[in-house]
């Protein structure tokens, strides 16, 4: 039987690369994006078409968590999801001192409460068949903070925290929660550095380089595929930085 995967933030770099990994596998999946919608769909026929299985796409603002949850209850309806893959979040960059609280609210609620909204729901079902596994999304700023970039780094560290409780909780269900610690990733949410910049940062980088979104997605399949033993682990991929 073909598993189901729920995939947030997936029309961006990196939740589109996990897509096509888990669609390689024969995985059918719900994709959720917030506003590039028709992006999404043109998307999800490719991947339909391309590999024989379904997908099915919504829009879903995690700016609303009651909301959210709601429209993620919809979305799935009775359906059972075996893997969940909680990569939805936007940056901040700017001085603390300078950041309003709409913006400190924004980003705790695409980063963070999106993973209560998606985990909320789709933990019940897991606990039904007593199976299934959660990959959360975070940042090697989850682990060591970033100058600039503190409700950025609040955020993944919250995730960090969620994720080794929540397994905690979980273990004796059958059910495992993971996260995946990216360093630096080539996506659009590191555009706004210069190309010196990136050289710069690349020169801290043991591995000389920034990830890909694939190398990333390739991680959270084999984080999926790991035994249930493995559980409240934060799997650091960051080229050998922090």
């Amino acid at each position: 039987m073909r598993k189901n995967v729920l995939i947030t933030g997936a029309s961006g770099a990196i939740g589109s690369a996990v897509a096509v990994e888990f669609a390689k596998t024969g995985c059918n999946l719900f994709l959720v994006c917030n506003s590039r919608i028709n992006q999404l769909d043109e998307f999800a026929d490719k991947l339909s078409s391309g590999y024989d299985i379904e997908v099915f796409t919504s829009s879903v603002d995690f700016c609303d968590t009651a909301k959210a949850k709601e429209d993620l209850e919809d979305f799935l309806g009775e359906t059972a999801i075996d893997i969940l893959i909680n990569n939805a979040g936007v940056s901040y960059v700017g001085l603390f001192q300078d950041m309003n609280a709409a913006s400190w609210n924004n980003i705790v609620n695409i980063n963070l409460n999106s993973v209560y909204a998606t985990s909320s729901t789709v933990v019940p079902r897991m606990l039904k068949k007593q199976s299934g596994k959660i990959i959360n999304v975070s940042s090697v700023w989850g682990n060591v903070g970033a100058s600039c970039e503190v409700a950025y780094s609040a955020t993944k560290g919250g995730i960090n925290a969620f994720t080794k409780a929540l397994a905690k909780e979980l273990a004796i269900s059958g059910i495992s929660v993971n996260a995946i610690s990216p360093g630096l990733v080539d996506t659009p949410m590191n555009s706004h550095l210069t190309d010196d910049e990136m050289n710069e940062l690349f020169e801290q980088i043991p591995i000389g380089r920034a990830a890909s979104p694939v190398e990333i997605a390739k991680c959270i399949v084999k984080l999926s595929e790991m035994p249930n033993y493995v559980t409240g682990q934060i799997l650091t991929a960051d080229g050998g930085w922090t």
